[in-house]
């Protein structure tokens, strides 16, 4: 049986002085939320702030992004090696900002997923469609691309978190409709089915896109979802606890 995750995806806010403070409040109530995950994702200059935060708890930490290769010239960017280092054990990779503000493709993902892996880190990979794509009714031959080409060579994917998040739905207050969302979650694990056999069946599908505690809920009740990407939401600690609380009852 799945178990649900919910995770925060702070993106580029917060200090580190913030970030503690967001860390503490969640901290103090997430013990009360069990049979689930619950996992933080500030930015890179509070990763290790946080981590001591939240050392012991039944908190989870993520970076929001890394790059491919162990060392080098590539000069701003962060490696899996440091982000274990620092206490992660999650790291979000293709998020949609990624892929339009900084040209990540789906070769991208792929490289940053088996980094991901062999490293000791569990991805969380995204996938999803703008509303162009939407309107033109090519959403799952976008999310199939994405999908199959960012798992590209994996063997199994035992270790491997999806997250559908409708491009068109990010940061804008639309949110997809539980049956909008729940054909696209299960039409990945339909293809996750065919490449990975039962084993798709423990694969943690998770909705992003301007979720709040509000809309979560219908989203949450359909049978593949099994949980949520957060972003503004998990800015407040009384948003997100009001998202893993609807979740946390119905699953």
């Amino acid at each position: 049986m799945r178990k649900w995750i919910v995770a925060g995806n702070w993106k580029m806010n917060n200090t580190i002085a913030e970030s503690i403070a967001l860390a503490k409040a969640i901290k103090e109530d997430a013990s009360g939320f069990q049979g689930g995950i619950i996992i933080l994702a500030p930015p890179f200059t509070a990763l290790y702030s946080v981590s001591e935060i939240i050392k012991g708890s039944n908190l989870g930490l993520a970076a929001q992004n890394m790059h491919y290769e162990d060392k080098g010239a590539f000069t701003g960017e962060v490696s899996p090696a440091m982000l274990k280092d620092i206490g992660c054990d999650y790291v979000i990779i293709g998020h949609s900002e990624r892929r339009k503000y900084f040209q990540e493709n789906d070769a991208d993902v792929n490289l940053k997923v088996k980094k991901a892996l062999s490293a000791g880190l569990i991805p969380l990979m995204c996938v999803g469609e703008t509303d162009e794509e939407r309107e033109k009714g090519i959403t799952q031959e976008v999310v199939g691309r994405q999908v199959k080409n960012g798992l590209a060579g994996l063997a199994k994917i035992d270790n491997v978190v999806m997250a559908y998040e409708p491009v068109w739905a990010i940061g804008t207050g639309k949110v997809a409709t539980s049956k909008q969302a729940q054909e696209v979650h299960a039409f990945i694990r339909g293809i996750l089915r065919k490449t990975y056999g039962d084993a798709a069946n423990d694969v943690n599908i998770l909705y992003g896109g301007s979720v709040t505690k509000d809309n979560i809920g219908d989203l949450i009740a359909m049978e593949d979802i099994d949980g949520a990407l957060v972003g503004g939401a998990s800015l407040k600690a009384d948003g997100f606890f009001g998202i893993i609380k609807e979740i946390s009852s119905r699953k």
